[in-house]
C-alpha cells in the first residue's frame, strides 16, 4: 500500500494560530525561514528516498523560487494551497476563484508544471463552502484534499466522507480528506501535522495501518515550520496556540524520518489518480 505523502508550504507566520496577532501587512518584516526550511525538508524526502507533494502558498513561490525549481528537478509534485493563506469560508465565491487564480499562475510559472492538486489552508472547505468545489472543479484540478472530516475548533466537517469522493456531480474532481481513523465510535484527526508532532509515535502508526486494513491510502501532511525549533516565538499569541505550535519541534524531524521509512509513500496526485479509478 502506498500512501500520500505531502507537505503544506507556508512560514511560521503565516499560520492559522497567530493570524490574529501577526497581521498580513507585516509579513514582510517577519524573519522568513521558509526558505531554508523547505530545503530541509527536501532534504529529508532525498535521504528517505520518496517523493512527495508540496501544497505551496502562492505568496512563498513568488519569493522563493529555488524551493520550487529543486522539488521539480527531484521529482516532487508541485500542488496549490492558495495564494496566502486566507481560510477558503473567509472568502466569497468570486474571491476565492481570484485566489486560486492567481496561485496557480505563480506556481506554474515557476515550477515550468501544470499544478492540478489543491488543499484549503487550515482544511478550510465544510459544509459553510458548498460553492468551492464545484469552482475547482469548474477550474480544472484534478483533486483536492481540503477536507478534515473531524470535529476540530479550527476546521472540520464531519459529516463528510473519510476517503475520497466525488463531490461535484458529471464532474472527474476527487476530494482525498486527510486521514482520520476510528476509535469507539469516535473520528480522531490522525493525517500529520500537530497530532503527528504532539502524540506518541505509535498513535500515527496504529492510524495508518488502520486505514490500510481498510484497502484505502493514509493522508498524511506536515509543514516547513514544524521541523524548525530555532524560529521566533510570539510571545502574545494566545496559550493554547503557542502550545500546538511551539511543542515537540525539536522531535519532528526524527518521527518523519521514521515514518518515511516504515511506509511506502507517494506524491498525491498518484494516489489520488489511483482512487478516482476505484471511486464511482
Amino acid at each position: 500500500m502506498r500512501h500520500a505523502l505531502s507537505v503544506d508550504v507556508e512560514d511560521w507566520f503565516q499560520v492559522g494560530a497567530f493570524e490574529r496577532v501577526i497581521d498580513r501587512a507585516d509579513w514582510d518584516a517577519c524573519e522568513h525561514r521558509v526558505e531554508a526550511n523547505g530545503h530541509a525538508v527536501l532534504d529529508l524526502f532525498a535521504s528517505a528516498g520518496v517523493k512527495a507533494t508540496l501544497f505551496t502558498l502562492g505568496w512563498v513561490a513568488e519569493r522563493y523560487p529555488a524551493i520550487i525549481r529543486r522539488a521539480v528537478g527531484e521529482g516532487h509534485e508541485i500542488a496549490s494551497h492558495g495564494w496566502d493563506h486566507l481560510r477558503v469560508f473567509t472568502m466569497t465565491p468570486d474571491e476565492f476563484r481570484d485566489d486560486i487564480r492567481l496561485a496557480r499562475k505563480v506556481l506554474e510559472d515557476v515550477s515550468g508544471q501544470e499544478v492540478t492538486g489543491y488543499r484549503a489552508p487550515s482544511f478550510s472547505i465544510d459544509a459553510r463552502t458548498p460553492w468551492a468545489h464545484q469552482i475547482l472543479a469548474e477550474e480544472g484540478y484534478a483533486y483536492s484534499s481540503s477536507v478534515a472530516p473531524v470535529k476540530h475548533d479550527h476546521y472540520g466537517w464531519p459529516e463528510a466522507p473519510r476517503f475520497a469522493f466525488r463531490p461535484v456531480a458529471d464532474a472527474d474532481l476527487i476530494e482525498l480528506p486527510v486521514t482520520t481513523a476510528r476509535l469507539g465510535g469516535r473520528t480522531l484527526a490522525a493525517g500529520g501535522g500537530g497530532f503527528f508532532r504532539l502524540l506518541p509515535y505509535r498513535f500515527s502508526s496504529w492510524a495508518i495501518d488502520q486505514v490500510a486494513d481498510e484497502g484505502r491510502p493514509a493522508v498524511f501532511y506536515f509543514h516547513p515550520w514544524e521541523i524548525d525549533p530555532g524560529q521566533p516565538r510570539v510571545a502574545n499569541a494566545p496559550i493554547k496556540s503557542k502550545l500546538r505550535h511551539y511543542s515537540r519541534l525539536s522531535a519532528m524531524s526524527g518521527k518523519l524520518s521514521r515514518l518515511m521509512r516504515q511506509y511506502e509513500w507517494d506524491r498525491t496526485d498518484a494516489i489520488a489518480a489511483r482512487e478516482a479509478a476505484r471511486t464511482p
